[in-house]
């Protein structure tokens, strides 16, 4: 379990900045952000059917995702943004992901479902933030033999483009917000645990 107190973790970007003063603050944003080529066909379906799913070996459904955020410069000071969508299933928000499928990378299964719920593209952070298991409470899969057991393989998107279309904007809705009210708004913990355990690293990376 990470016990991180938000604030401590909110804070944790701005300590990595102010440790690397020295290189001023747009070179530092740009040392954050992976150097990625945007662009292309927008997609018009999200991917269906559950044929081509990872499991892991004691079967749980492997799932890969995205925190989609911008880190910008304010007045001198770096400020993160972080992007979430509307949950399908139940009230508040969350962060994007789905089904890792047997012929994609996890890095490309993250950025798939991130660009088919919440329409945006942009570069992945070359470390996944963790893998977190949580427990699906969709109905039909409760009763399968894995019984709602997921792993979720998180990674950071700095975003660069986001779709004015994409695949599940009729049933979703982008809401860009702060680390700290991201971290209030999340309706899952394991989401948040996600999102801590990455400002936390902007703290130790330098």
């Amino acid at each position: 379990m990470y016990i991180i107190s938000m604030s401590v973790a909110v804070e944790a970007v701005r300590i990595h900045i102010s440790r690397s003063a020295s290189v001023g603050v747009g070179s530092l944003i740009s040392s954050l952000m992976p150097t990625s080529v945007v662009g292309g066909p927008q997609p018009l379906h999200a991917r269906q059917g559950r044929e081509m799913q990872r499991y892991s070996q004691d079967g749980a459904r492997l799932v890969a995702g995205c925190i989609p955020v911008r880190v910008s410069e304010v007045n001198g000071k770096v400020d993160v943004s972080v992007l979430m969508i509307t949950s399908r299933g139940r009230k508040g928000l969350v962060f994007p992901k789905g089904g890792w499928e047997a012929d994609e990378t996890v890095e490309a299964a993250a950025a798939r479902e991130t660009v088919e719920e919440a329409g945006v593209r942009g570069a992945l952070e070359d470390e996944m933030v963790g893998a977190f298991p949580f427990k699906s409470n969709k109905a039909a899969r409760k009763h399968t033999a894995e019984q709602g057991r997921c792993v979720a393989h998180m990674f950071v998107m700095h975003v660069a483009e986001e779709l004015p279309t994409w695949p599940e904007g009729a049933e979703r809705k982008r809401i860009w917000c702060s680390a700290e009210k991201a971290m209030e708004l999340c309706c899952h913990d394991w989401m948040r645990d996600a999102l801590k355990v990455w400002l936390q690293k902007q703290r130790t990376s330098v």
